[in-house]
């Protein structure tokens, strides 16, 4: 089994207190210092863009009741430079990287290019930056780059076209990182039909602006540009891990027809999508890549131990209980701005709580022993001293318990 660590270095308040940003990203850069010293595979980042507070203010605010910031991390390239220079041996992953903002995909790649280049002058360097992109969660932070719809039909169609919009920027993103000099003329069309949408009525309105009976309608690319190529092109590819952040089976699969695209595990997702996903990718992984692993696509697990000193095992229990509980309440609260008392137990079932011995059983029980866990220590905790404690005791008391990582 593998074993990385999710950083979310969210500025939100934990029973009355929110940190600075200042001692958010010296907190962070403690933990990942820590993560590195414990051998910890990789360090993922959450990316996040504009403030969810100031978005509260538009009409279709999203997490309404969040308070703060959900993520400062908005630049995964400088802060990757940051960590390898401050660390010895964990890799670095965005967790994950809008590919839609900031001026789209060609932008992208050349922020991926170029953060190899200057990465790899080490020619000593193996660690890789794996680089987690997908359309993002909140419509609010690619709404300000211009991902909006553009006419009636588009409007009718956003719920699915964005999944679309998403889709072409891969494919011009993977063909750029190849090498490929295009224009935006040379990527497939997109194209909407019955089987896009969940019912007849929402087809039948995206038809009714369609000036055509035709069972497909073609939407005209959203990225127009003329030939291009982008610079550096000599960057070592061995520095780069792609991941997709979408479970969408045919956009994996179209990914993989250009070059090695891993899955990354957006949320808590059900057992039979990790299981139909590993099988996909086994057939249609690209063969540049090697045959598909399980550690390929990285399994996202909250974790609330607890092995404080002076406690009571039943006593590390209850806390780890209540710490969880809390944390996860705001959880789902900000997903969703209710809390549903069903939910966030099932969430808790999905999480790792206890003490050292409880969260061994329970990986044990879940996991298979090929799979990589991002583990998440910080969500809804400001303690850094306590966040860097539990992450030793997992390195030091729940991994020997399952079985020495790969």
């Amino acid at each position: 089994m593998h074993y990385d660590v999710f950083f979310s270095i969210s500025q939100t308040p934990v029973r009355g207190e929110l940190p600075s940003e200042e001692v958010m990203w010296r907190n962070f850069f403690d933990q990942v210092q820590a993560a590195d010293r414990l051998r910890f595979g990789t360090a993922w980042v959450a990316c996040s863009h504009l403030s969810t507070e100031v978005q509260k203010r538009h009409p279709n605010r999203v997490v309404p009741h969040w308070q703060g910031e959900i993520g400062l991390n908005n630049d995964i390239f400088q802060l990757a430079h940051k960590v390898f220079a401050q660390t010895e041996r964990i890799a670095v992953g965005s967790a994950i990287m809008n590919l839609l903002s900031n001026g789209g995909p060609v932008a992208r790649a050349e922020q991926v290019a170029t953060f190899a280049s200057i990465h790899g002058l080490d020619r000593s360097e193996k660690r890789p930056l794996r680089f987690g992109f997908a359309a993002g969660r909140f419509d609010f932070m690619s709404r300000a780059y211009g991902i909006v719809p553009r006419d009636a039909l588009e409007e009718a169609a956003w719920p699915v076209l964005k999944g679309k919009v998403f889709a072409e920027a891969v494919e011009i993103f993977l063909r750029l990182l190849n090498g490929d000099a295009l224009s935006g003329d040379d990527t497939g069309p997109t194209t909407l039909s019955r089987a896009d949408f969940r019912t007849d009525e929402d087809w039948s309105k995206v038809k009714a602006f369609a000036s055509t009976g035709a069972d497909t309608i073609e939407v005209p690319r959203r990225y127009a540009f003329d030939v291009l190529k982008i610079v550096p092109q000599e960057w070592r590819r061995d520095l780069v891990d792609l991941y997709v952040g979408s479970h969408e089976p045919a956009l994996q699969v179209r990914a993989n027809t250009f070059r090695p695209v891993k899955v990354f595990n957006l949320s808590i997702t059900k057992p039979e999508v990790i299981d139909q996903t590993h099988a996909r990718m086994r057939e249609h992984f690209h063969r540049d890549g090697g045959p598909w692993k399980r550690e390929f696509m990285p399994r996202t697990v909250m974790v609330f131990v607890n092995e404080e000193a002076g406690l009571s095992v039943e006593e590390k229990r209850r806390r780890a209980r209540a710490e969880a509980d809390e944390a996860l309440a705001q959880y789902w609260n900000a997903l969703e701005g209710t809390i549903d008392p069903k939910k966030v137990s099932g969430a808790a079932d999905n999480a790792l709580i206890g003490t050292a011995s409880d969260v061994a059983a329970q990986i044990r029980e879940r996991f298979h022993p090929d799979d990589r866990l991002m583990l998440w220590f910080d969500f809804f905790n400001h303690d850094s001293a306590r966040v860097v404690r539990n992450m030793e005791a997992f390195s030091e008391l729940v991994i020997p318990a399952i079985g020495d990582p790969s």
